[in-house]
This record gives C-alpha cells, sequence and structure tokens, in this order.
C-alpha cells in the first residue's frame, strides 16, 4: 500500500471521528419526566449546564421502560442507555458481546418497606400479609433479604401478588396488605398516610441487599469512537450527584424547576431522604456488582441461564479515568475493584 493511500485513509479515519464528535452524545432514558428519585441527575445535568460545561452535547432520547431503551440503542438511536441491569445480563448471557455498563448514575432503587403502623417492628410481620409486584419479582426476591437480615422468618408471610408499586401503595392503604415495598417517591406522594409508617427505610433496604438496579451502558463502537465523549458524560454526572449529596437543597431547587407540578417542601424532604444514596464515585462497586449477580441468579427469570462473568458486561476503564482526575469521595458509594 503506497504512502499517498496510507495517508488518504488515514485523514479519512481523522474526518470521520470528528464528524461523529460534533454530532450530539444521545442519552437515552427510561423516564417521560424528571422522575423523583436520583436517577433525575440526567435530566438536571442537561438542565443545570454540567454537560455544557465539560464540553458535550447531550440529547435526552426518552424511551419507555427498558426494552425500548435497549432497541434504541442497538438501533443507533443514542450513544449509552440507562437500563435495568437484570435486562443487561439476560441479554449478555444470550450472546449480545458488544455492551458494556461504564457508570451507574442511580445504582439503588430507593425501595423501603411501609407498614400498618399495628406493625411497629419487623418481628411483628410474622404471619401478616405482604404485598409483591408478582411471584419471584425483584421486589419479591429484595424485600424477602431485608427481611431476613431484620431477622424475620419469611415462611411464615403471606405474600400477595398486586403488580405496580402504586397498587401496592393503595392496597395497603385500604387495609388489603400489612406491609409492601414502594419507593420513597411513591410513599411521599401518597396524599394519606394516615395508620401507616416507614418499617424500613431506604438506607436500611439497600444496605442490607445492596442491588445496583440500573447502570448506564455503551456499545463497543461508542467505547471504540466516542470514549472522550462518554468520558465528559461521567464526569459531568458525577460532578452532579456530588453537588446534590452536599446540599440536598441544590436537587430541590433544581428539581423544582424541573417538576413545578411538586411542592417545594415535599422536593426538599426528598433530597434529604436521598442525601447518602448519591453515585458520587459512578456507582459502580465491584463487590455490590458481583452480589447483584448473585441475588438476580437467584430468581425464576434467570433459572435457566447461563452464569456471566463481570468483565463480559461492565467496563471500569473510563469511570476509573474520571475518578483518577477528580479524586474519590470517600463519604459513600464505595469503590472496589
Amino acid at each position: 500500500m503506497n504512502l499517498k493511500l496510507l495517508g488518504g485513509l488515514a485523514a479519512a479515519f481523522l474526518l470521520s471521528t470528528l464528524a461523529a464528535q460534533a454530532q450530539p452524545f444521545r442519552l437515552i432514558v427510561t423516564d417521560l419526566e424528571t422522575p423523583l428519585v436520583p436517577n433525575s441527575v440526567m435530566d438536571l445535568a442537561l438542565q443545570e449546564g454540567y454537560f455544557e460545561r465539560e464540553g458535550v452535547e447531550v440529547e435526552l432520547v426518552r424511551v419507555q421502560q427498558t426494552p425500548s431503551a435497549l432497541a434504541a440503542l442497538q438501533a443507533g438511536e443514542g450513544e449509552m442507555a440507562n437500563i435495568g441491569t437484570d435486562a443487561l445480563l439476560l441479554l449478555v448471557a444470550g450472546g449480545a458481546t458488544d455492551l458494556r455498563a461504564v457508570v451507574s448514575p442511580n445504582k439503588s432503587l430507593p425501595f423501603l418497606i411501609a407498614a400498618k403502623d399495628s406493625i411497629a417492628t419487623p418481628a411483628d410481620l410474622a404471619g401478616k400479609s405482604f404485598g409483591i409486584g408478582r411471584p419471584g419479582s425483584l421486589d419479591q426476591s429484595l424485600s424477602t433479604r431485608v427481611l431476613q437480615a431484620a431477622d424475620v422468618d419469611t415462611d411464615t408471610l403471606e405474600f400477595v401478588a398486586l403488580g405496580q408499586p402504586n397498587v401496592r401503595a393503595q392496597a395497603l392503604v385500604a387495609g388489603q396488605v400489612d406491609a409492601t415495598t414502594m419507593s420513597i417517591g411513591t410513599w411521599s406522594a401518597m396524599a394519606d398516610t394516615t395508620g401507616l409508617h416507614v418499617l424500613i427505610d431506604q438506607d436500611a433496604y439497600y444496605a442490607a441487599a445492596p442491588v445496583v438496579s440500573k447502570v448506564n451502558i455503551v456499545t463497543q463502537k461508542v467505547l471504540d469512537e466516542r470514549a472522550e465523549d462518554v468520558k465528559k458524560v461521567i464526569t459531568a454526572l458525577v460532578k452532579a450527584s456530588r453537588d446534590f449529596a452536599a446540599d440536598p437543597a441544590v436537587w430541590a431547587a433544581a428539581m423544582h424547576k424541573a417538576r413545578p407540578d411538586i411542592d417545594l417542601a415535599t422536593l426538599q424532604a426528598l433530597g434529604t431522604s436521598f442525601a447518602k444514596g448519591w453515585s458520587v464515585n459512578g456507582g459502580l462497586n465491584k463487590d455490590e456488582l458481583n452480589y447483584t449477580t448473585t441475588a438476580l441468579y437467584q430468581g425464576e427469570d434467570f433459572a435457566t441461564v447461563r452464569k456471566v462473568e463481570l468483565a463480559e458486561w461492565t467496563d471500569f476503564s473510563i469511570l476509573d479515568a474520571v475518578l483518577a482526575e477528580l479524586g474519590p469521595d470517600s463519604t459513600m458509594d464505595n469503590v472496589t475493584r
């Protein structure tokens, strides 16, 4: 091959790379509006200029639920997608080799267990009814672990399949079950919690069952062609998470701008409850990811699925480069490799 041809190929590659980097970096999210949970950091990082300050133009692509996010990513309609970890593992186990989790801006669903006031302690749940999404669902398996950690004999519980968290919350209000799992957002949005209380809060829940429920993934093609943009996006998310962790009022104010339909007092209370739940180091903790894999493979959805290794679905390299520049935050979101 002559030098002129080599030079032409090099120039073409450079031009194609520059053209790719000039395009907006499309981040696929599964919320049609800014959610009332730490996952809101992606919306707020855009709204509050964090991405812009890092020098990357981000465009949010909104879809409903993880299957649509995966379809959009695989169709080339975005560069990064926020999806359920369980769906990623199932894809990888099924043969997908080009998907990698690179950050988790909201690694834990802010689950709590709410109960009737007559259930004063977890031990009082023995022999009572407990609302779940469906038999074998993630909320059931996680809550079982949490209750067992609180010395509850879960074999004595009557698990009642009710569906989505808002439906379970309504059933609890109506007295149809004695306790159930829901997010702090669902709890805070309930109009009347008379006769009910939080039995196990979200920090205690995650401590007992540290399952990383959502991750942001990219394809190998994006890692190859737009690694610098991926790094800028992760940097912006980490910086925003640290600001919200340092002062919950900052998150509440930004959220009130994004969601004026929610009163500021509710947002301030939520911000305070999230204070220890931010992914200030990017949310990819090797021990928690291994725990997540183990927990998921104990569920019915994974009963006949090939066991996947962490290296098959996670890439720590860009997040580690970000933390090398920013330094780790030692107050929460431990870093293990």
